[in-house]
C-alpha cells in the first residue's frame, strides 16, 4: 500500500506545509479549504493511511501499522498492515477511538488493507496478495452483518485477473465496481477499468475507461463519488506537478432518452497536488469533506490521516444527489429490523439496486443521484411492506433526508399508505408508474391467501363533497379492478372512497393537500 505525501502547492505561488493544527487556505475567489489532523484518537506514532468512508461521513475505515502484539508494543515495532474502524460522534464533534477489526478481516501474518466502502458502510473491498510477497494482489469483498464482518471472498474474474488489481470503488447502486489493474488490453501500465452486474448479479466484461482517463503511464487510487458521475483518481500520465497527481473527471450523459455519454477531460486538482505522489483521496456525498494520508511535518506519526473541509465562498447547490437514510424498526416494540430495501426507477419500472438495513442497528443509507423518480419499498418477513416516493429533478442540489420507518405486522386493522400509486389528473385512470406498487400489493395478497383488505382513496378539500366522494370511490375501484385482473379473488377486496372526510394533514398548504390525496389499504380480516 503506497504512502501519501501532500504539501499543497501548484495552485499557489509557494508551497504550504501544514502542521497538526487547523490551517485555512483560500484556493480562489469561490473556494477555501481547512486542513486538520484527525488527532491522537485516530493517528499514532506509526503510519495510518488509505482512508475509506461511508457516503455521509459517519464511518471511517483505514489501514494502520501500529503495533498489535505485545512483542511489537514492547519493542515499539510497526506491525503488518491491519484495518481499523471509527465512527463519528455528533455529540463530541470528533472521531471515536478506532477499533481493530476482527481476524476475518485482519488475517494474522499477512498485510490487510481496506480499499473501498459502499455508501451505506455495509460492504467493504480489501486488497490482498494471493501469496505473500508476490505482489499479484487481488480484490476481496466482505459484508457487515450486525457488528461482524463476513469472511472476505475474492471477487471473480473478470474483476480479478492473473495480473495485479490494486484499488477499487463502488458505484452508488453497488452494481458497478471501478478498479485499477495492469492487465493486458489497457492503455498503459495501471489503468482504470469497470465491471457491472446484470439482472442476475453476474459480472459483465471488464471495460477500460478509455484514453480520456487512462494514459501510457499509471493511473491509481480510483474513487467514484456518490453522485455516480464524478470520478477522482491519480495519474502519472496526465499533465502533473510530479509523480502521481489527483484528477477529477465528470461523466457527461447524452440528452435524456439517449444511452451513453463520455468522460470529461480530467482536471488537475492543483491545490491538492505536489512534486510527490498524491494518491487515494476520498470525498463525502455533500462535497464538503475529503480525507487523505500525509507524511507532512508536524504530524503525530510517520503518516497521519487528515481531513480537508471545502468551504464555498458563494452559494452553490452542491452535488446533484439525495442521501436517504434512517432506521427501520418494529412499530410497537421499536426493535431494529433487518429489512430488504428495493429502489426502482418508476418510469422504467426497473430495479436500480437492492440493499439491506443493518441487522443489529436497523440503519440504512442509500444515495439517489438526481434526474430520476424513485420508488423505494421496504420488506421484512412478517411485516407489511412500506413504500416511499422520492422524485429528484435534475436541477436539485445536494439534499439529505432522514426517514425513520416503522414496519407494521400483518394484523387486522393495520393500514398502509401506498405512496407509489398515481392517477391521471382529476381522473381515476391509473398511470403506468403505478404498476410496480400495484404488483407488490398483488404479491402480498398471493403470499397471504386468507387476508381480506379494503382499498381506500382520499382527496384534499378542493371541490365539492359529492365530487370528491365519487372521484375517490372510482379511484379505489380502479385499484381493485387491477388486482382482480391479476387473479385476486374479488371477494377478498373492498373498494371504498372517503373523499375529503379523513385528512392526515392540513389542507391549508400544498404539501398538506398532497399528503391527503392518497391511496391506502387496510387489513379487514386474516
Amino acid at each position: 500500500m503506497k504512502y501519501l505525501l501532500i504539501l499543497f502547492c501548484g495552485a499557489f505561488s509557494t508551497c504550504f506545509v501544514f502542521g497538526q493544527k487547523k490551517d485555512t487556505v483560500k484556493v480562489n475567489d469561490t473556494l477555501k479549504i481547512v486542513i486538520s489532523n484527525l488527532g491522537k484518537e485516530i493517528n499514532t506514532a506509526f503510519s495510518e493511511y488509505a482512508p475509506v468512508i461511508s457516503a455521509d461521513g459517519s464511518i471511517l475505515i483505514f489501514t494502520s501499522r501500529r503495533p498489535v502484539t505485545e512483542k511489537e508494543k514492547e519493542k515499539k515495532k510497526p506491525s503488518k498492515e491491519n484495518v481499523y474502524s471509527s465512527t463519528f460522534s455528533e455529540a463530541k464533534k470528533k472521531w471515536n477511538k478506532p477499533i481493530m477489526l476482527g481476524e476475518t478481516i485482519n488475517e494474522p501474518g499477512r498485510n490487510n488493507s481496506a480499499i473501498a466502502l459502499s455508501n451505506d458502510g455495509q460492504r467493504m473491498l480489501l486488497y490482498r496478495d494471493d501469496k505473500e510477497g508476490e505482489g499479484n494482489g487481488d480484490i476481496w469483498e466482505s459484508e457487515l452483518h450486525g457488528k461482524k464482518w463476513s469472511i472476505p471472498v475474492k471477487l471473480p474474474e473478470p474483476i480479478n485477473s492473473p495480473s495485479q488489481e490494486t484499488s477499487a470503488s463502488f458505484s452508488p447502486d453497488g452494481k458497478t465496481i471501478y478498479f485499477v489493474s495492469d492487465r493486458e488490453g489497457g492503455k498503459g501500465g495501471l489503468d482504470i477499468w469497470k465491471c457491472t452486474q446484470d439482472k442476475n448479479d453476474k459480472w459483465g466484461k471488464a471495460k477500460n475507461l478509455g484514453s480520456v482517463i487512462n494514459t501510457l503511464e499509471d493511473e491509481e487510487g480510483v474513487f467514484i463519488h456518490p453522485d455516480g458521475k464524478t470520478l477522482y483518481f491519480s495519474s502519472k500520465g496526465h499533465k502533473s506537478t510530479g509523480g502521481y497527481d489527483i484528477f477529477k473527471s465528470v461523466f457527461e450523459n447524452l440528452p435524456k432518452g439517449q444511452a451513453g455519454g463520455k468522460w470529461s477531460k480530467p482536471e488537475n486538482l492543483t491545490y491538492l497536488n505536489t512534486v510527490n505522489d498524491d494518491v487515494f483521496f476520498v470525498f463525502t456525498a455533500d462535497g464538503k469533506t475529503g480525507y487523505y494520508s500525509s507524511a507532512k511535518a508536524g504530524g503525530i506519526g510517520e503518516n497521519d490521516l487528515y481531513e480537508i473541509k471545502f468551504i464555498s465562498l458563494e452559494k452553490q447547490k452542491g452535488p446533484q444527489l439525495t442521501l436517504l437514510k434512517g432506521t427501520i424498526t418494529d412499530e410497537i416494540s421499536g426493535t431494529p429490523l433487518e429489512a430488504k430495501i428495493v429502489i426502482k426507477d418508476i418510469e422504467k419500472n426497473e430495479i436500480i439496486t437492492t440493499i439491506n438495513s443493518n441487522s443489529e442497528s436497523g440503519k440504512y443509507l442509500v444515495s439517489l443521484p438526481s434526474d430520476k423518480n424513485y420508488s423505494i419499498t421496504v420488506n421484512s418477513d412478517g411485516y407489511l411492506f412500506h413504500s416511499e416516493n422520492v422524485n429528484i429533478p435534475l436541477s436539485t442540489g445536494y439534499k439529505e433526508i432522514i426517514k425513520d420507518i416503522q414496519l407494521k405486522k400483518v394484523e387486522v386493522g393495520k393500514k398502509i399508505v401506498l405512496n407509489n400509486i398515481f392517477y391521471d389528473f382529476d381522473k381515476a385512470t391509473l398511470r403506468a408508474e403505478s404498476v410496480s406498487e400495484l404488483d407488490r400489493l398483488v404479491q402480498l395478497m398471493t403470499e397471504n391467501l386468507t387476508i381480506k383488505i379494503e382499498i381506500s382513496s382520499h382527496t384534499d378539500n378542493i371541490g365539492s363533497d359529492e365530487y370528491n366522494m365519487k372521484l375517490s370511490q372510482d379511484r379505489a375501484q380502479s385499484v381493485v379492478d387491477y388486482m382482480i385482473g391479476k387473479n385476486i379473488d374479488k371477494g377478498r377486496l373492498v373498494a371504498q372512497g372517503y373523499g375529503k372526510t379523513t385528512p392526515i394533514a392540513t389542507n391549508e398548504t400544498d404539501e398538506g393537500r398532497q399528503l391527503n390525496r392518497r391511496t391506502e389499504f387496510k387489513i379487514l380480516s386474516k
